[in-house]
């Protein structure tokens, strides 16, 4: 069991745009048919099943304007698991390297140990299942950071995905573990087929595993200005904590914003794992859904059940917080948000099928410079 957990949950959330948002996103929208079931509840679930029983810890590291949605969400804990579980807002958007910097450094000084501890790292927004395999998997990764490895998850490919990073990998180190070759960019459709007639390449789940200490000395020989700034904190008082709904909150930790402001800007791929010449990757056994468009979350939710219909309508989705007429229309995905819950009024209408396109009127959108509407 890990020692630490850390759960990323920030990202601005444009794919499933307008019911995601900046203020919030993805992963604070309902996993399934139940709206108290979110991807981030499910990944909280996920996190204490692999922690120490008594001494392991989750710490949630998200945007200011998440935390309302962070508290709402870690609130349903019982007392005990609130009390192994601090949430640290972060005062500026850094991306992930300085996020997983942050973290660790919070867990070496606040440990009260002088041995290193290992730390698995989640992501907050995909859906995960079965929690056992999961498990397994994890504890395979686990083995593998106490041989001084960092440690990446993949996911098999079920067909040439251009929305996804690859991982390469060669030699295995068991039976479900392998050596990292090399990670590569997003590919185009030609090249997305070629990875997966080799057999070779897995899709990139954005979660790893180490222990602290090794990663840190990669932080200072790979990405030394992201940590330094961070490295330079002292361990949060007791001032530095606030208590809401019985969760800790480290809204005060001295000298957090002046971090963030000197650190670079960097995702942890490209600051530390790309070039880390240690890194093993276990082939995941779970199921493992990024949910990347409205065509996919239609296919794991119900709708919002707010609709009236005349005429031949068949095919349609529909999420939205007004009730919607739809009159002899087929195959549509429609949401619309009315602004009630201090979000954007915005209203989404497409064809099914056509939703990875959604990202292209959101660049429109930052083009125009109404980021208001995101």
């Amino acid at each position: 069991m890990f020692d630490d957990c850390l759960i990323m949950a920030g990202g601005s959330g444009t794919r499933l745009w307008p019911a995601s948002s900046s203020k919030k996103p993805k992963q604070f929208l309902p996993a399934g048919n139940k709206k108290n079931q979110t991807f981030f509840s499910h990944s909280l679930e996920r996190a204490f099943k692999v922690i120490k029983k008594d001494t392991g810890r989750v710490i949630i590291i998200t945007g200011n304007t998440h935390l309302p949605h962070v508290i709402e969400a870690c609130s349903a804990l019982d007392d005990a698991d609130k009390k192994r579980l601090v949430i640290i807002p972060e005062p500026l958007a850094k991306n992930t390297a300085p996020a997983i910097a942050c973290a660790i450094t919070y867990s070496r000084i606040t440990s009260g140990i002088t041995t290193d501890r290992n730390m698995l790292v989640l992501t907050s927004d995909h859906i995960i299942k079965p929690l056992g395999a999961f498990k397994k998997d994890a504890a395979a990764a686990l083995q593998f950071t106490k041989k001084g490895n960092l440690v990446v998850f993949g996911i098999t490919p079920s067909r040439p995905e251009t929305g996804y990073g690859y991982i390469e990998a060669d030699l295995k180190l068991t039976e479900n573990v392998q050596e990292v070759v090399r990670f590569h960019e997003k590919p185009d459709q030609g090249t997305a087929k070629k990875y997966i007639a080799t057999g070779r390449y897995f899709w990139n789940s954005g979660m790893f595993a180490f222990d602290c200490g090794f990663i840190e000395k990669e932080y200072q020989r790979l990405a030394d200005p992201v940590i330094r700034p961070f490295e330079r904190l002292r361990s949060p008082g007791a001032k530095s904590y606030t208590k809401t709904k019985g969760l800790k909150i480290l809204n005060g930790w001295e000298g957090l914003e002046k971090a963030y402001r000197e650190t670079k800007s960097i995702a942890f791929d490209y600051a530390v794992t790309s070039h880390c010449p240690r890194i093993a990757m276990v082939r995941c056994s779970f199921e493992w859904v990024d949910v990347g468009c409205w065509d996919e979350y239609a296919c794991i939710a119900s709708g919002s059940g707010n609709v009236y219909t005349a005429g031949d309508c068949g095919g349609n989705f529909v999420d939205s917080d007004v009730p919607v007429a739809l009159v002899g229309v087929n195959d549509l995905i429609v949401v619309i948000r009315s602004g009630k819950d201090g979000s954007p009024q915005t209203a989404l209408i497409a064809k099914k099928g056509e939703t990875q396109r959604v990202r292209d009127i959101v660049e429109q959108i930052k083009k125009e410079g109404k980021t208001e509407n995101l």
